[in-house]
């Protein structure tokens, strides 16, 4: 199990406001500019900026993290499908941004939400009118599997 590791990318995402949940080697935020309902994002726990750098127990581990976020994120909004981006243009360390899609309006705390591109590419320039993204991340954190780190 590797050491808890802050990069600043965390503390971009939104840090300890915006986390879901910790792994050995990734944690999952809620994404401060929901693009969609439920966005995400998947950072890996160390200063590496190229995926290949990443330590072989830490792409173990995606798998049990990808399979949360996607029983999470279906059973909490009922999403269509799931889009991973690894684009690490801006933010340097090793991420990838989880967006939720949906193919009709999706209820959360009694407001509607559309998704702006389905069913074409997500439209990343979108973000106003959806949830603060801290009260995203208490509702994931209720439905989070719990596990130790």
């Amino acid at each position: 199990m590797s050491v808890m590791h802050r990069n600043a990318t965390y503390e971009t995402f939104g840090g300890d406001r915006t986390l879901v949940c910790d792994y050995a080697h990734w944690s999952v935020q809620v994404r401060p500019k929901q693009v969609t309902l439920g966005a995400l994002v998947i950072l890996a726990h160390t200063d590496a900026v190229a995926f290949s750098d990443l330590p072989v127990e830490a792409f173990a581990e995606l798998a049990t993290v990808v399979k949360d976020v996607e029983a999470v994120c279906a059973s909490t909004f009922a999403n269509t499908k799931v889009n991973y981006l690894m684009l690490m243009m801006v933010d340097p360390h090793v991420h990838f941004h989880v967006l939720p899609r949906y193919d009709a309006p999706v209820m959360f705390e009694g407001t509607p939400y559309s998704d702006p591109g389905w069913p074409g590419q997500p439209n990343l320039a979108v973000s106003e009118g959806l949830p603060a993204a801290a009260r995203v991340a208490n509702r994931l954190r209720s439905a989070w599997p719990k596990r130790q780190v």
